[in-house]
């Protein structure tokens, strides 16, 4: 069910009388690449900036409310979206309700908290550092989509969290967080009329309608190789190609596929490189989607001594893809798991929320259980190879890698695995 409120603030709520809990989900559809590059980590600054306080409580007080009823609390931000969500009790909804009203609608963004907080974000880049795989990631996002924002680190860079100030903060929050911004999720077990009275009451003094042009609303694939030498004992390595954006009908067609691929221990790239050769621990294929544009791609820790090797069967798979097809029995299978996967998730309240919140705020609409199911059962194997054939171009292949890559020609290696 979706209402929109007074304010214009869609309110997404779906009834779970068979729990026990409620969880409600606040998504501003904004996040890195909504900013320019002063701006760079501004919004998952503000994300955190959120839980430091307000004229009526403390950044304590927030934390010791929540914990008292034994509710659960926390946020995201990612390229698109900032999202803040609460878990609950139902018999506590109302009080975890008027704490996250007061965060979202009443930060103080105090100079002090602000100090302070530059130094745990700052420790965060230092970890992020820290963990390879993801640094892989960034630097292939950051070579593929180069002059245009969704490239950018979603936590920023360290010179521009350094120089953010409590003005920066307020104008930034002022300019995006706006109720036409806006998409508020509730699943769980509570009275439908009850609840919207509720949000109204509490989200109804939320009137900034400013509107700002948006940033970063283009997006150009660059092919790049890009490599960084770390001091560490694995090399990873992520290999890309643009895939689906949020809108496409084949998404879920991209799903089974990712899953058939290297989406777990049953996948090709799992039993090739891991199971037959031993050449990696870890290996797997993804695929992430965003409003105008999507990744696919594969994700391999290895040995530096293995660097080729992996390239090679990588590439392999992907031509063996035509050669050593995909049955029928391989894609049901695959589609029963995941549609298994999906309608268990639905047994949770959380799960809900986020499904329907995301799917509101990036789709505005929400899909049902039924037109998912339809959309994974009409999946066939000549629709699957069409995305196959649309995304796997080896043309468009990028490379990222990172490690003690000292003396490995990568390019040469690419070039002849291709």
């Amino acid at each position: 069910m979706v209402v929109t409120l007074s304010n214009g603030i869609k309110l997404v709520l779906e009834k779970m009388p068979y729990v026990r809990s409620i969880s409600f989900g606040i998504w501003v559809k904004n996040g890195s690449r909504h900013e320019v590059e002063t701006t760079n980590g501004i919004s998952h600054f503000i994300e955190h900036m959120l839980f430091k306080g307000t004229e009526k409580r403390s950044a304590k007080d927030i934390a010791d409310e929540m914990d008292s009823i034994g509710g659960q609390i926390n946020a995201y931000t990612s390229r698109e979206i900032t999202c803040y969500y609460t878990k609950t009790l139902d018999e506590h909804f109302d009080i975890a309700l008027d704490v996250f009203k007061d965060m979202f609608l009443n930060s103080k963004f105090d100079e002090d908290e602000i100090e302070k907080e530059k130094n745990v974000i700052l420790e965060e880049i230092s970890m992020y550092e820290d963990t390879p795989d993801e640094v892989a990631y960034d630097l292939l996002n950051s070579s593929m989509w180069k002059n245009c924002s969704l490239g950018f680190p979603i936590i920023g860079t360290a010179k521009n969290v350094s120089s953010f100030t409590h003005r920066d903060f307020k104008n930034y929050y002022n300019n995006k967080y706006t109720p036409q911004n806006t998409v508020i999720s509730v699943a769980g077990n509570f009275d439908v009329d009850k609840m919207i009275e509720k949000i109204e009451r509490h989200f109804s003094e939320f009137r900034n309608n400013k509107t700002e042009e948006q940033t970063g609303q283009t997006t150009e694939y660059k092919v790049c190789v890009v490599q960084k030498e770390k001091d560490i004992e694995q090399v990873h390595l992520v290999a890309g190609f643009p895939g689906l954006d949020i809108k496409s009908e084949e998404l879920y067609t991209m799903s089974v596929f990712s899953t058939v691929f290297g989406g777990g221990m049953s996948s090709r790239l799992f039993q090739k490189i891991r199971e037959e050769h031993g050449l990696a621990y870890s290996v797997y294929s993804t695929h992430s989607s965003y409003e105008d544009a999507g990744l696919f791609s594969i994700y391999a820790g290895l040995s530096r001594n293995n660097v080729e090797s992996v390239l090679n069967h990588v590439l392999g798979e992907i031509k063996n893809l035509y050669t050593d097809k995909i049955t029928t029995d391989q894609l049901e299978r695959t589609k029963n798991q995941i549609k298994s996967g999906y309608l268990l998730n639905l047994e949770s309240s959380s799960s809900r929320m986020s499904s329907i919140g995301r799917s509101q705020i990036m789709l505005n609409r929400v899909l049902t259980p039924d037109e998912v199911i339809e959309r994974i059962d009409k999946i066939t194997i000549d629709r699957l190879y069409d995305v196959v054939s649309q995304v796997l171009n080896l043309d468009n292949m990028s490379l990222s890698v990172v490690g003690d890559i000292r003396g490995l020609n990568i390019e040469e290696m690419l070039k002849d695995a291709r």
